[in-house]
């Protein structure tokens, strides 16, 4: 771990076998599930303008219906300095649902990780996570996405290989199952005629991928004692 001893007086984020930490165990995805909900509030759930200065391009400014276009918004909006766009749509939600599933898994598993393998580790994961998940929504659909799933997709696919390299996670084996049927699920016509909607299947995907190479690429640390 990243400097992650447990202090005197502090207690272990262990409590009779479960993973039950507090916000001072994980700050890091404290503080990203606190900035999702501010985003929340100022951006009206994602419905007024100042969320299309959150998405990776402006839609109302570019057009985006082609790859090509696409490809030309982003480069240009790259190009002015915008370069928080690429990140910012993580925090764009649009249902309460939505952004309370995120926020559950990623503190239930982001903690694990932050506390364990350290916020160095966690951020790194977060970061080629949201590149790698938003870009690759954003080539296939468009601007019009936003929400932690990716991120989330990438903690589970990391803590899932990972695991399998070290274990030290409480991380439930049906958990990844979930995850990959309700993914592939995505792909179908199913969700819109349940009336679910669209989901950002590619961001899933791209999220996924993320935690995978993350935890191929870096080696796990020896498992720390609480």
């Amino acid at each position: 771990m990243d400097d992650q001893q447990i202090k005197p007086g502090r207690r272990s984020p262990i409590v009779n076998g479960r993973w039950q930490p507090s916000p001072g165990h994980a700050p890091v995805v404290i503080s990203l599930i606190v900035i999702a909900l501010v985003t929340v509030w100022l951006t009206a759930m994602s419905s007024n303008e100042l969320a299309a200065g959150l998405m990776i391009v402006d839609p109302r400014q570019y057009e985006w219906f082609s790859l090509a276009d696409r490809l030309n918004a982003l480069l240009d909006t790259l190009s002015k300095g915008q370069v928080w766009r690429l990140i910012t749509p993580d925090f764009l939600h649009f249902s309460w649902p939505h952004i309370i599933f995120n926020s559950v898994m990623l503190w239930f598993l982001g903690s694990q990780i932050e506390f364990i393998d350290g916020r160095t580790r966690l951020l790194v994961l977060a970061l080629v996570a949201s590149l790698l998940s938003n870009g690759l929504q954003y080539l296939v659909t468009g601007p019009l996405f936003g929400g932690l799933s990716g991120v989330v997709y990438a903690i589970m696919g990391y803590c899932w290989l990972s695991q399998r390299r070290l274990p030290r996670f409480q991380f439930p084996p049906a958990l990844i199952t979930f995850a990959l049927a309700w993914m592939v699920l995505g792909f179908t016509p199913l969700p819109n005629m349940l009336g679910l909607g669209n989901m950002a299947n590619e961001a899933h995907l791209g999220g996924f991928v993320a935690g995978l190479l993350v935890a191929a690429i870096k080696k796990p640390h020896q498992k720390v004692g609480h």
